[in-house]
């Protein structure tokens, strides 16, 4: 009989109980030990779901605080040195204290980088690593959860980053894989204690076996798991990777010494048979067939047709899964109470995948067998990039910027800010009477000119140079336009965790997409009604709208971009004919949306730039064009960035120190336009220094010609509180006042 697993669930909880008792933790709200009997709960509920769902195993270890590569740095001893000083007086806060500069105890300190998982929308703490790195074991928290999974009388599959994949997401060292002898010792001893704790099987995960590895790290990887695979006797390893095709390291990871190897057959579906052929009679198939990062319903008839004849042969040497992590997957659609039946009947959430997990258990354990199912992929018509040949607008650069700069008449340096101010509880609460009809439209629409009122007359007294409308009315930088368009379904709790406590609800794009109205015309007019200076239109971006939503699987992802910049071009030529003369559409998910083998990538670009760019093809000269992206490896996307032909662009660049900053230097080729590389962070409540920030400044102009140079934080201050933002914006104001100063 075919067996059942995932290789990961959701840990926010049904109703986000982890977020909420993560930041009333670090608000001093509740204790510590509450916390923990929250994420004992979360466990509970989680395993619980994998075994009514007849599971052959539950996974443990998936868990995590804020992030499951931190878990490792942590469980490793890769421990940045600034956190030695001042260090938390417990290793939970100390843990926190890398992840977001602060905790309950222990000093403020600058966090860990942060950047974006493989091609998804969740980000992990990078790894700091040093040229005299040393590595110590401390699996505590990762025994801890398997005896408690074990006392509940469940089997216990543990799942652990792979030795590979951890040193290849790390920073800080010229080649990473030099540490690999060191970090080894530290992986035979944790298989040896979980061989210890009666654990049978393993989950290694190796997504990094689906990228365009250097001959040295595909070398690597044999004598890594020669070392390791026999440390705990007769516990078994299934080596799992995610997210792309194999291809040529498909051979490889059935030649290593583990037990089963996992595929992605969502993404990679023509790998299947291959993968049969390669699994020998001692090893295990696991064959992610359900997709872990969409919402839809799966195929289960057309999978029962393909993996008839492979349950036959391989019997219980099948297991089934879905196709990475039910991470990047909201919990449950039962709690989707306003949703129409015939929208819900098409839908499955993570617990809904574990019944589907079950359903076609029974199926391939049944005699019927369904009619021949179609395996065909997608196809296009024409190419969205030959539809928009003449995406680029009419003047160049050079010329654009000698017309806006005689309009603008903007300082040396000028200070903005990336879009959105603080959702106070007042907001929050505004709006949820709002939409449960205890206030009326004209009162909520009152609400919100008050808030951007008072958005515009805080940046006028901070001093800024261009200034924005704060997005008072925007829930999410995504699912706002989501509900301006034709197109979307919304739900009540699709939440998916993006980063530590940040929760993002995607929209569900269930058909073609169209403008109705103008989205964002009136709160701009507004804003711009109420100052001299110079109020930003912001709009997300096709490519991130698209990246950051559930897509249709009917349609190719191009073809549902390409409506969609239909719609934001329609509304850049109404917000250009309302006054707004700087207009920024946001395209931070253009990096995630890469695929992650480069054969790939020139197509993906081809239409996801010429979308970006027909958003703002048919504005005028005079008016700029602004961008911004973060958390992204910009070095390796630098021609595609250059393409988009934005006026100007914002980047996170704070937590990596600058070093991205590197690719945007006229020294490497650089980006020709104007840049404004974020000078703190956003995603920290620790309020940078004005000196610190002068340094910051001149640290990048060094790098970047201050004539092309603007000074704004790393991303949107949705998530902090005003007495964050007041200070810290004062601070980068003076900060580039007396850097102009000086330069002038």
């Amino acid at each position: 009989m075919v067996q059942t697993h995932i290789l990961g669930y959701p840990r926010i909880g049904a109703a986000r109980e982890l977020k909420k008792a993560q930041e009333a933790y670090w608000l001093g709200e509740i204790p510590q030990q509450q916390l923990l009997r929250v994420g004992a709960e979360i466990r509970r509920e989680n395993w619980q779901a994998q075994s009514e769902a007849g599971l052959n195993f539950v996974t443990v270890g998936d868990f995590a605080w804020y992030d499951q590569v931190l878990n490792h740095s942590q469980m490793f001893g890769v421990l940045g040195q600034r956190f030695v000083e001042g260090a938390a007086d417990n290793t939970l806060d100390q843990y926190f204290r890398q992840a977001r500069g602060r905790a309950p105890s222990g000093q403020p300190v600058a966090a860990n980088a942060m950047t974006k998982w493989f091609d998804t929308n969740y980000h992990y703490l990078v790894p700091e690593f040093s040229t005299d790195q040393e590595f110590s074991l401390d699996s505590t928290w990762l025994l801890d959860e398997v005896r408690e999974a074990q006392s509940q009388g469940y089997a216990a599959k543990p799942v652990v980053i792979g030795p590979l994949t951890y040193l290849w997401l790390g920073r800080g060292v010229d080649n990473a894989l030099e540490l690999l002898p060191e970090i080894l010792p530290c992986y035979t001893e944790l298989f040896s204690q979980l061989a210890e704790q009666n654990v049978d099987w393993v989950q290694v995960d190796e997504p990094i076996l689906g990228l365009d590895l250097p001959d040295e790290w595909r070398n690597a990887f044999d004598r890594a798991y020669q070392q390791i695979a026999h440390a705990g006797a007769g516990m078994k390893l299934l080596l799992a990777t995610y997210f792309s095709p194999l291809r040529e390291n498909l051979p490889l990871a059935f030649s290593l010494p583990v037990s089963g190897v996992h595929i992605d057959c969502v993404r990679a579906p023509e790998e299947l048979q291959a993968a049969v052929e390669l699994t020998d009679e001692n090893r295990v198939l696991s064959a992610g067939v359900l997709n872990g990062r969409n919402v839809w319903r799966a195929d289960l008839e057309k999978w029962q047709c393909i993996l008839k004849p492979l349950a036959e042969q391989l019997g219980e040497r099948l297991w089934l899964s879905a196709s990475c992590s039910l991470l990047h997957s909201p919990v449950d659609l039962e709690s989707e109470v306003s949703l129409p039946d015939d929208q819900k009947q098409k839908l499955a959430y993570s617990r809904q995948k574990l019944q589907e997990l079950a359903q076609l258990q029974q199926l391939l354990c049944g005699e019927s067998t369904a009619a021949g199912a179609s395996v065909e992929g997608i196809t296009q018509s024409r190419s969205i990039a030959e539809r928009l040949q003449d995406s680029w607008r009419t003047q160049r650069y050079q010329e654009r910027a000698a017309v806006q700069k005689k309009r603008w008449q903007l300082p040396l340096l000028p200070t903005t800010t990336i879009g959105s101010f603080p959702q106070t509880d007042l907001l929050r609460k505004v709006r949820r009477q709002f939409r449960s009809g205890e206030i009326s439209a004209s009162d909520y629409r009152g609400h919100l000119r008050a808030e951007i009122a008072e958005a515009i007359r805080r940046q006028e007294i901070l001093g800024l140079d261009v200034l924005v409308h704060g997005e008072a009315e925007r829930n999410d930088m995504v699912e706002y336009f989501g509900e301006q368009l034709e197109g979307f379904v919304h739900t009540g709790n699709g939440w998916v965790q993006s980063y530590g406590s940040r929760c993002v609800k995607p929209p569900i794009i269930f058909g073609d997409i169209s403008r109705p109205k103008a989205m964002t015309v009136e709160w701009s007019s507004y804003a711009q009604s109420l100052t001299s200076k110079p109020v930003k239109g912001m709009l997300t971006g096709p490519v991130t709208i698209l990246n950051w939503s559930f897509p249709r699987e009917d349609i190719h992802r191009s073809e549902t971009c390409l409506q969609i910049a239909q719609a934001l071009h329609e509304e850049v030529l109404d917000l250009e004919a309302a006054g707004i003369g700087i207009i920024q559409i946001d395209e931070p998910a253009l990096r995630e949306g890469v695929p992650l083998r480069e054969s790939e990538h020139e197509d993906y670009f081809a239409w996801a730039v010429a979308c970006f760019r027909y958003t703002c093809s048919e504005v005028k000269a005079e008016t700029q064009i602004h961008t911004h992206m973060c958390y992204s490896n910009f070095n390796a996307i630098m021609e595609a960035i250059v393409s988009l032909d934005a006026d100007v662009i914002t980047i996170e660049s704070s937590r990596s120190d600058l070093r991205l900053l590197s690719a945007f230097a006229d020294r490497n080729g650089g980006y020709p336009n104007e840049i404004g590389p974020g000078v703190y962070d956003i995603h920290s409540p620790n309020v940078p220094e004005r000196e610190e920030l002068v340094d910051r400044l001149k640290k990048i102009a060094e790098v970047v010609p201050v004539q092309r140079l603007w000074v704004n934080p790393d991303c949107g201050l949705k998530t902090r509180s005003w007495a964050e933002v007041g200070s810290s914006l004062l601070n980068m104001v003076e900060a580039a006042r007396a850097v102009r100063t000086e330069l002038a």
